[in-house]
């Protein structure tokens, strides 16, 4: 990650933008790409250069919103087959454990896993396609996809963006350590949201370990 950051630095600030919110539509789309890291990185930068973090939050939000809605059309039209074909070309991100674990989390919490998939790596990469595949009513799937994006963008920016203003006034004549510490918020930051995903995933598989010794 400090290489990335390292070289997101030498990037204007729109280029910083334009790269997250690219980043972000990509994975939204379904392909495995480290969003969540473009986001984090940026929100550091935030702290210590020029780069705004509304603007940031900003790009991230419209990154996930336009990519979620790309990835439904897609699975809308190619169907749980092409999601099927898609795992068998990355199986470590989308193999058949990982595709019955978001059907699992869609039968759970219904169009919301759209807005807790922003949250969990895995559904943050195929709620959109599967969303599309299941034929989720794209009315619902659109406020649930718009108010997740835009509460995990501008949540984690501002978190990370707080943490590092208040370690600069405090400590203006170091400024090494207000980034190291906003460094650690955002590390934190990602494996807060990794231990969600885990434990969601545990969750899942304890569940469908369940369903077969409850059928006759």
């Amino acid at each position: 990650m400090h290489h990335i950051e390292e070289w997101m630095a030498t990037l204007s600030p729109v280029w910083v933008y334009v790269l997250v919110g690219a980043v972000i539509g990509i994975e939204s789309m379904g392909v495995p790409l480290p969003g969540e890291i473009a986001l984090v990185t940026a929100s550091l930068l935030s702290v210590t250069t020029t780069v705004s973090p509304w603007l940031v939050a900003g790009a991230a939000s419209a990154g996930a919103i336009v990519g979620d809605s790309i990835g439904y059309f897609i699975g809308r039209r190619g169907g749980r087959a092409l999601l099927e074909r898609f795992g068998r070309r990355f199986p470590k991100h989308f193999g058949p454990p990982h595709l019955a674990k978001a059907e699992r989390a869609f039968q759970r919490w219904g169009v919301w896993a759209v807005f807790f998939g922003r949250f969990v790596a895995l559904l943050r990469i195929l709620a959109g396609p599967l969303a599309g595949a299941l034929r989720v009513p794209y009315g619902r799937f659109l406020v649930a996809n718009a108010l997740g994006g835009i509460t995990w963008a501008f949540g984690t920016v501002f978190a990370i963006y707080s943490l590092g203003r208040v370690a600069e006034t405090w400590l203006k004549d170091f400024s090494w350590a207000a980034l190291a510490l906003a460094v650690v918020a955002g590390i934190a930051t990602t494996l807060y949201l990794r231990r969600r995903a885990a434990a969601e995933a545990r969750a899942l598989q304890a569940e469908a370990e369940k369903e077969p010794a409850a059928t006759p």
